[in-house]
Order: structure tokens, then sequence, then C-alpha cells
């Protein structure tokens, strides 16, 4: 049949994105919470931004993208940080990883240097498991809509996407999840000392 919606393939590779993201936490013994309470896992995460950004500076003779890559803005003061709400967070970081996830499938098109387009696969799955988790964050109330407009810039080397990705994820994502932590992890903690009904 011609013009069949391709929207149920979509939600498909989404679906198996999230899942396999889920499978690999799952290895590591985690789940959205302890991603949250257990900062040894995003510090897992951030070494792996670095591993990433590292060995895609050492792919050999990665030439300018030929159409730049649009890439977010994810510098931020303290200050304004904590102005905001977990929700207000959670939103823009979305925002961030949405251009992020763009970036990364439109280089993957322009690269046809093996080291530079296996990096920039990798990035792209991390970046979009990452963006598919935070839409599943059943603490948050709402659904993430595709209308943001975050402060951007456009770069033409590939390396700019890799560093944009490891300074989100070192600063923005670290501390949304020590906000989370905060919060979460406390009702935990509680919620695990209050005795059943009938055992007093």
């Amino acid at each position: 049949m011609r013009g069949r919606n391709p929207q149920p393939s979509m939600e498909l590779n989404r679906l198996l994105l999230l899942t396999s993201f889920l499978l690999h936490v799952k290895e590591d013994r985690a789940s959205p919470t302890r991603l949250v309470c257990d900062n040894r896992l995003i510090q897992k995460y951030i070494v792996e931004a670095k591993d990433m950004e590292k060995r895609a500076g050492q792919c050999q003779a990665l030439p300018p993208l030929s159409c730049p890559a649009v890439l977010p803005l994810v510098d931020f003061t303290f200050q304004q940080w904590k102005s905001k709400s977990n929700e207000t967070k959670r939103r823009e970081i979305l925002c961030d990883l949405a251009l992020l996830v763009g970036a990364a499938a439109a280089a993957q098109g322009q690269v046809s240097n093996d080291c530079g387009a296996r990096q920039l696969s990798q990035l792209y799955q991390h970046a979009n498991s990452f963006f598919l988790l935070l839409q599943t964050f059943s603490w948050e109330a709402g659904h993430w809509e595709p209308s943001c407009s975050p402060h951007s810039m456009e770069q033409t080397q590939i390396t700019s996407i890799f560093l944009t990705y490891r300074q989100l994820v070192q600063g923005k994502l670290r501390f949304f999840f020590h906000d989370l932590a905060k919060v979460l992890c406390k009702q935990g903690q509680r919620d695990s000392r209050d005795p059943p009904c009938g055992a007093r």
C-alpha cells in the first residue's frame, strides 16, 4: 500500500531505543531512580562522554561538515539554575538533547570516515537514550513538546558535537540529577523506614 503513515515505525524505533537503554541500565543493576540516587552512575556517563570526545579527536582526517551542525549552548550560571523548577530544568535539557540528537544524525550522513561515523553513532545512541529517559520520569508532570527554541550555534567541526554533549552531561544533567536526588532519595529512605500496616 502506498502513502502508509510512517508514525508507527517511528514509534517502534523509539521503543526499541528505550528498551536498549533500559537493558543497559539493567545490566548495571540500575533504574531511573538509582540513576538519580547513585552518584556513581552519572559519573560513569560523564567518563563515557569524555572517552567519546577523546576518541573522536583521535580520528584521522575528519573533514569539516558541509552543512553546519546546529548545537545547543549548554553553558549556565549556578544562580540561574537554582532559580528554575525541576520541570523547567527537565524541559530545557530535553531541548538541548533534541538539538544534539539531530546534529549527530545529520553529521552521520556527511561523514564517510569509519572512525568518525562510529563515534557519532555511539553519541547519537547515548544522547537519544537520555532524551527518551527524561520523558519517562514518572515524577515529572506533563509531556515534552517539540516547540522549544533553545539558544544555539552553528559549528562545522565534528568534534564540537562531542564537546557539547560532554559539557551537557557534565553540567546540566549532573546538576539536574543532583537536584532530583534531594527529593527522590530522601523520600525513598523515609518510605523504607515506615513500618508496614499491622506491624506495630
